[in-house]
């Protein structure tokens, strides 16, 4: 599967010209032969806690707008929006698309960032989600949740690929950087961070999306500039690495 993650400069509560900039990007995926675009957390309107803003239906503009991208370009699209519930507050969410434009998994965010306030405006979710896009097995969890491995190990079993969707601030760039690696290195397999740049909501973004192998090196990097990075990943090398360093089989439960 070839993979391709938009690390962009999102516009603060705009939408119409988050998707005009998304729209020129999934064409050079497309071209690329890209089989996956992956656009970063709350893409649309940058990461806000203002639901009077942020908040959408299923049915709402941006879920709209991913579907449509993807049965025009015949594209798998994951990417980050804010939900509107029947019952409950609003969460804040990953959506996966496939190439014909039906939704595949829904995951709300489990993990939410207190220091930033995010827990006063969304309710967080309460499970890990694993889906199969091209016969690849996936989970793709948001931002905060990467502090948090015992979440990753709940699907390690399920999953050849993990994805993790971000406004990830340059204060703690450091941290983002290295816990990709961990996750990839523990979990043995494929993790993909698309990470923001620019600045929004009174906070700086640097990227450092990257697309890290089962061995914990990085095989693409966005450093920081707006950029589509495009990988290979191969599950079969999934297997490979597990098979020849059977670690996972040596876990414990306590």
């Amino acid at each position: 599967m070839k993979i391709a993650a938009l690390q962009m400069d999102i516009a603060w509560h705009d939408r119409q010209a988050n998707y005009v900039k998304v729209r020129k990007f999934v064409k050079k995926a497309k071209e690329a032969g890209s089989d996956l675009l992956i656009l970063p957390e709350m893409f649309s309107t940058g990461f806000s806690i203002d639901t009077s803003v942020t908040v959408e239906s299923l049915n709402g503009d941006t879920p709209e707008f991913l579907r449509s991208i993807a049965r025009e370009n015949s594209i798998n699209v994951i990417g980050g929006l804010v939900l509107s519930r029947y019952s409950g507050g609003p969460q804040n969410v990953s959506l996966a698309i496939d190439r014909k434009g039906n939704d595949v998994a829904l995951y709300a965010k489990t993990h939410l960032i207190s220091i930033l306030d995010e827990d006063t405006s969304y309710e967080s979710g309460d499970r890990p989600v694993t889906f199969n896009l091209d016969g690849i097995s996936m989970g793709c969890f948001i931002c905060y949740d990467l502090r948090f491995p015992e979440l990753f190990r709940a699907v390690v079993d399920r999953c050849m690929l993990i994805i993790v969707i971000a406004s990830w601030p340059d204060a703690r760039q450091g941290h983002w950087e290295t816990l990709l690696k961990a996750r990839a290195i523990e979990n043995q397999c494929y993790v993909i961070g698309v990470n923001r740049i620019g600045e929004g909501g009174g906070y700086s973004f640097i990227g450092g999306s990257a697309i890290i192998d089962p061995s914990g090196e990085a095989i693409a990097e966005g450093r920081e500039k707006e950029t589509l990075l495009v990988a290979e990943i191969d599950p079969e090398k999934v297997r490979e690495i597990r098979s020849t360093y059977p670690f996972l089989k040596d876990i414990r439960q306590f």
